[in-house]
């Protein structure tokens, strides 16, 4: 068994471990870098990563002139900590907005596509008058919506459901045919179960505020116009997988160790004991866990097991993508928008696809198509179990009655990811200060990722930002250091 011991002794810099290297863990890793540099403070910091690559779910494949994204291919823009990190990076001359010329999205609706309604904000209308021109609303339903603008704000400050917050506001009709697949699109789950404290919050502030959902938004955008300089959404011209790239050789002062599965983190004196792949162990003065929250659950177990079941408790859903080229001549239909969205009504395992090689222009060779299909819902992810032959023939059948392609792809690459979609169901904020209170009785150890604050790029840079600030305080609170994040 291979030992690392003596890191504390005189003189020893103090040794901080991070779990996962996906991008909350890099992220992390990158401001404790700078932090150190920028205080002259010698740090031993070490990312263990399971998989034999880092990145996590950000895998960018390049394949004969096409770019294919394994997991997310885009970021929200007016998130700071995205682009803010690509600024310290120096790359903020690859950041790639999506398509202005071919914006929107359609919603399928019994096999066809309708144009989703321009205005939409944090999923919910601010412009009335293409609600009041789409076909995906009927009149009771657009009535309905109306009548936001006359109802009372509801009392109090119990949590309620995305779902139950949207129809009680602007009718069930709204819930179903417009926000439901929008909310498939970011967590792959309706919003029954999603606390709207843990995910939308600002809707519920707008309604106390302004007394009526649509006026608040509305109130909001002329109150606050935000010139852009990129689109809502921007990517990395070469993928994102150029940002994981750049973090890996920017972090010099780091030890990136990969094929390194961490199985267990106990208490040893101060610090922590990291064990490493069944027989190899390490010491630490602090631990940043940035794993899904239920394989964090396992590891701290020997810590603390109320901590471990709290992990353990956030439930996560599954989906699949595949990736398939055509040559253009091959798509009856115009690829005029960056997709659709299927709603659970369509009763379809398919939930979206994307038509990639129009959403971000240079991710398909002249006269070649990319499109992604989006398979598995949170209720329904047996699909997920079949085999590549039978998740290929669901894609293309859905490609064949909604595009009416029917020729054979170019290529097409399938990519799953098992619970790989935390869930912030009711009750999630509460949890999430139940983990703060138990994580207080073990100085030193620290939780980040998607699972808690935030699913988008730039929410897991800033949770692992947060993470390392909290971490040096720790280790330094004798010489009260402050530790700002640059924007």
């Amino acid at each position: 068994m291979m030992t690392d011991r003596g890191h504390r002794e005189a003189g020893r810099p103090r040794r901080i471990v991070i779990v996962g290297g996906g991008i909350t863990g890099l992220a992390t890793a990158y401001r404790l870098q700078a932090i150190a540099r920028d205080r002259a403070e010698p740090l031993d910091i070490i990312v263990l990563e399971r998989e034999a690559r880092l990145g996590g779910k950000i895998q960018t494949e390049h394949v004969g002139g096409f770019t294919i994204e394994a997991g997310p291919d885009i970021f929200l823009a007016r998130k700071p900590r995205g682009l803010g990190l690509c600024r310290e990076l120096g790359i903020d001359d690859r950041i790639q907005p999506t398509n202005p010329d071919c914006r929107g999205s359609y919603i399928q609706r019994n096999g066809a596509l309708y144009r989703l309604p321009e205005g939409l904000s944090g999923l919910i209308p601010t412009r009335l008058g293409p609600m009041v021109r789409s076909p995906l609303l009927s009149p009771w339903g657009k009535l309905r919506m109306a009548l936001d603008w006359i109802l009372p704000a509801r009392s109090g400050d119990a949590d309620e459901s995305v779902a139950d917050f949207v129809s009680r506001r602007l009718g069930k009709e709204v819930y179903e045919q417009l926000v439901e697949p929008l909310l498939g699109g970011i967590y792959g789950a309706g919003g029954h179960a999603l606390s709207l404290k843990a995910t939308f919050p600002h809707l519920r502030e707008l309604e106390r505020a302004h007394g009526s959902l649509l006026r608040g938004l509305m109130a909001k955008q002329t109150a606050q116009p935000v010139p852009l300089r990129y689109s809502a959404f921007v990517t990395m011209k070469g993928g994102m997988g150029e940002l994981i790239a750049r973090l890996a050789a920017q972090l010099t002062d780091v030890r990136l160790c990969t094929d390194q599965p961490v199985s267990a983190i106990s208490k040893k004196g101060k610090g922590y004991r990291v064990l490493i792949d069944g027989d190899k162990t390490i010491e630490a003065d602090a631990i940043v866990v940035t794993t899904p929250a239920y394989v964090a659950g396992r590891l701290v177990e020997a810590v603390d097991i109320q901590l471990a079941d709290e992990l353990r408790a956030i439930p996560y859903g599954s989906t699949a993508t595949l990736s398939v080229a055509f040559n253009m001549a091959d798509v009856p239909r115009p690829l005029d928008a960056y997709g659709y969205l299927i709603p659970r009504s369509e009763a379809k395992p398919v939930r979206a696809c994307t038509w990639t090689s129009t959403k971000i222009p240079g991710r398909a060779p002249e006269g070649m198509a990319l499109i992604r299909v989006f398979l598995g819902r949170t209720d329904s992810e047996e699909i997920l179990e079949q085999n590549d032959g039978a998740l290929l023939a669901t894609a293309l059948a859905e490609l064949k009655a909604t595009l009416g392609i029917t020729a054979i792809p170019l290529f097409r690459r399938i990519f799953r990811w098992p619970r790989s979609m935390p869930q912030y169901v009711l009750g999630h904020p509460e949890r999430l200060e139940r983990i703060t209170q138990y994580l207080k009785a073990h100085p030193g150890l620290f939780i980040a990722g998607s699972a808690y604050r935030g699913v988008g790029i730039p929410d897991c840079i800033e949770d692992g930002e947060n993470a390392a600030q909290q971490t040096l305080a720790f280790l330094f609170m004798d010489r009260a250091p402050s530790f700002a994040t640059p924007m």
